[in-house]
Parts: structure tokens; sequence; C-alpha cells
């Protein structure tokens, strides 16, 4: 399918764990991850039976996903055990995370798009790659993938990092000052992955510490998230 046109997003939240909640209260959007937002958002009105949501790790595809599995009612689909789930699908839409991670079931993964199709539901994959990149030798699915609707999600930009760490700490009713954010920014992989984890990493030394989160406590701590030491392995 070519590019995907869509219409400005209204926000929706990235789950995040640690009482992040679903109200549009909790915005996480930017320029890196509009279109995928979008397109959850106007569910059920999507352009193709088939959606995938393709970016590398730590990019917010899984969030996204779950957040739309959820809206939906969704069957979580197992990529290794797709065939168990079609007979007993029914009509509910579903999804598989990471199809793309291993030895794809090219005949199951055909199966179930045709039990999809044939409801008039939808399936939601989020992958690594593009569907033109997984090496699918089934020519039926090959097609049926060609139909899909494929929304890339890039790396987290400033604007989104910045945003995830201070929701992050105000999930945790933790004050931070703007320039230790930017120093995070700066410093950490760009990842809302590794955000989370910086995040829980410094909150709970504080805490130990009976410390504010400092330009110098954020710094102590990334740079033992990036040798590995003890606890901060990563």
């Amino acid at each position: 399918m070519g590019d995907f046109k869509i219409d400005p997003p209204r926000q929706l939240p990235l789950d995040l764990g640690h009482g992040t909640g679903y109200s549009r209260d909790d915005l996480v959007v930017s320029g890196t991850n509009s279109q995928a937002v979008a397109l959850v958002d106007r569910w059920p009105d999507w352009p193709s039976a088939v959606v995938v949501l393709a970016g590398p790790a730590g990019s917010g595809k899984t969030h996204l996903a779950s957040i739309w599995r959820s809206r939906a009612n969704a069957v979580a689909v197992e990529a290794r055990h797709i065939g168990d789930c079609i007979a007993t699908l029914g009509s509910r839409p579903a999804a598989i995370d990471d199809v793309d991670t291993g030895v794809i079931d090219e005949q199951g993964l055909f199966h179930l798009i045709n039990a999809v199709r044939g409801a008039n539901s939808q399936l939601l994959l989020t992958a690594r790659r593009f569907p033109s990149a997984w090496g699918v030798a089934l020519p039926d699915l090959a097609s049926r993938l060609k139909a899909a609707a494929t929304v890339e999600i890039h790396e987290p930009d400033d604007l989104l990092l910045a945003g995830v760490i201070t929701k992050l700490f105000a999930d945790r009713q933790v004050e931070v000052e703007p320039h230790v954010v930017q120093y995070l920014v700066r410093r950490i992989e760009r990842s809302l992955a590794t955000a989370m984890r910086v995040v829980e990493r410094l909150d709970r030394t504080a805490l130990e510490r009976k410390t504010p989160i400092t330009r110098a406590l954020a710094a102590e701590t990334v740079s033992a998230m990036d040798e590995g030491q003890g606890e901060f392995e990563v």
C-alpha cells in the first residue's frame, strides 16, 4: 500500500506502566508516532483489514498495540501459535506483537488474515521491519501483506522523549527540573523502554538516599546503566 494519509490525531496516551492512565489528559505524542496514534484513534474506521505498525525496538509500537487491543476487545495471538486461535476467534479483532522476530508461520498468518477478512474484522501486526523485508515465500500471503496498511514509527525525537520522561516522573508524583530531563534526553538510548528504566532507577535511588533527583544523580545513574554495573545492568 502507498503512503498512508490520515487526519491529524486526537492524541492518545502511551501505556507506560506505573499508574499511567488512558485518559486524554495523559498525552505523549510527537511527529515520530503521530500517524500510528491517529490510526489507533480512528479505529474501527481503518483503510485496510490488516494494519502493520513497523518500528525499531523501544519505539512504542507494543504500547500502542496494547491500547488498541483494549479499545477493540481484540485477541492477543502468539506469533508461534497462530493456528490455535483461528477456530475460536469468531468476529473479534486480533493482534500479533513482534510478528517478524522469529520464523514467521506463513500458513497460519495467511489463514488468520483470511479469517479476519471473512469476518469483516481487523488484524493489527507489530514488527521491526516493513512486510516486504520479512522474506515471505508464500505468494498468497505476500499478496495479502501488500494490501495491508503499514505505518512507520520512528525512534523517539527530543520532544517525545522529554514528554515521556516528564510524564513518567509525574506518574510517580516526582517533580524534576527541566534541565535534568533535557540532560537525560541527550544521554540515554533513544527508546521509550530505556526512558522507563532510567526513571525507575532514578526514583528508586533518590528514595533510598532520601535525596532529590539532580543532574549529578542523573549522570551517575546513566553512567552506571551504560556500564551495566550491578543493579543497573540492563
